[in-house]
Order: C-alpha cells, then sequence, then structure tokens
C-alpha cells in the first residue's frame, strides 16, 4: 500500500496540533461509543503524533504515515537515505 492511499480516506490537518486535537476528540468520542478497536488505533496514532512533535520541535506540518514510521524506525531500509 502507498502512503498516498493510506491517507485517501482520511481529511488531510494542515498542521500536527490540529491532528493531534482531533485524535484527541475522536478518541472521546470513540469511548462513549463503546468501540475499543478506533480507540487503540487512535491511541497509538496520537503517541506516535505526540513523539515526532517533541522529535521536530519547529516542525508544524502534519506528518504522514511514512513520516511517523521513520521517525520511530530511522534504521527501517525504507527509512535509509544515501549520499550519492
Amino acid at each position: 500500500m502507498h502512503v498516498e492511499e493510506a491517507d485517501a480516506g482520511e481529511a488531510s490537518m494542515n498542521t500536527i496540533d490540529e491532528h493531534i486535537q482531533k485524535d484527541q476528540s475522536e478518541i472521546k468520542s470513540a469511548k462513549a461509543d463503546g468501540d475499543d478497536a478506533k480507540v487503540r488505533h487512535l491511541t497509538e496514532e496520537l503517541h506516535s503524533l505526540e513523539e515526532y512533535k517533541e522529535h521536530h520541535p519547529g516542525d508544524k506540518h502534519d506528518p504522514n504515515v511514512l513520516e511517523l514510521f521513520c521517525d520511530a524506525n530511522p534504521d527501517e531500509p525504507e527509512c535509509l537515505v544515501y549520499d550519492d
């Protein structure tokens, strides 16, 4: 699956702070609905967003799935950057 496909169903956020607020709101709603799977998914996503924000304090853009993955797993093959 490509990153664009993963994000196709989600509305694009302008900033990481907007995304964090959206996830916090959706977690409350999912808890009220008793949707434990959604709560787990959003809680994991929120944790990744908060870690990314902590690691990149000057960066306000909303990171995509690959950016979050590579921030948490910089040694994975898809995250390595090679100099020519």
